[in-house]
């Protein structure tokens, strides 16, 4: 989860699609495990090392000279505690949606990361935002949009699997005080509208003219079975 205060010490927790070469299963997690031992790594630097002095370099609404915490601010975080509430269902969340490609991974965490952080500087209360979670968020985002507009199985197994065991993220989206909300919310909204982007309608069902069964037909032994036009005589 993630929150923020208006202090200068807040806190913020802030089908497959195979467009992929070489696909694998380590090709598949390698970005998201890259992705989470860089935030661990930095939190260990900035913990360890620098005194949490890299804290407040998150987003500061419609501040020109914190804008660049659209950059850092998912690296970013107010301890341990709060990245391991952040790394374990971006580690699995982001397992599912780069299930779906490369290419929709990298255009929903960029878009997570990028778009979302845009919309906190724009419209978010608080005074400095950071934490992975709007990418969290994001990623569920992106696995409901491509669950109802494909509407497969293999859209519709990882939109279950995030809600049964991360569901309960939505009580983010509260506008409780301390609670960056709106960093949930954008991210949320970014990652369902990727989805929907990229995810490819499932195809038409063929229209009942063009479907014809044997006990419709006055010889229904001349039934094409090979579909090529040809009918099957029976010899």
């Amino acid at each position: 989860m993630s929150w923020s205060t208006a202090s200068g010490s807040s806190i913020a927790l802030a089908e497959t699609v195979t467009d992929d070469e070489g696909s694998g299963a380590w090709s598949t997690v390698a970005p998201v495990v890259a992705l989470v031992a860089a935030i661990v790594a930095v939190e260990i630097v900035d913990s360890v090392l620098l005194d949490d002095r890299l804290q407040g370099n998150g987003i500061g609404p419609r501040r020109i000279e914190a804008l660049d915490g659209v950059l850092w601010h998912p690296f970013l975080h107010s301890g341990f505690r709060h990245l391991s509430s952040n790394a374990v269902p971006l580690l699995v969340m982001g397992w599912l949606v780069a299930l779906r490609g490369r290419r929709f991974w990298w255009s929903v965490t960029a878009g997570s990361v990028l778009v979302g952080g845009f919309l906190v500087w724009l419209f978010a209360g608080g005074f400095n935002h950071i934490g992975a979670s709007g990418i969290v968020f994001g990623y569920f985002g992106a696995l409901m949009g491509a669950a109802w507009k494909s509407r497969r199985p293999a859209a519709l197994a990882p939109a279950l699997v995030a809600i049964f065991l991360y569901g309960t993220i939505l009580a983010g989206l509260l506008p409780l005080e301390g609670i960056s909300w709106e960093g949930h919310l954008a991210g949320l909204v970014v990652g369902t509208v990727v989805a929907l982007r990229l995810t490819p309608p499932p195809p038409p069902p063929p229209p009942d003219d063009e479907i014809l069964y044997p006990w419709e037909l006055d010889e229904p032994w001349r039934v094409d079975p090979d579909g090529d036009g040809d009918a099957d005589d029976g010899r």
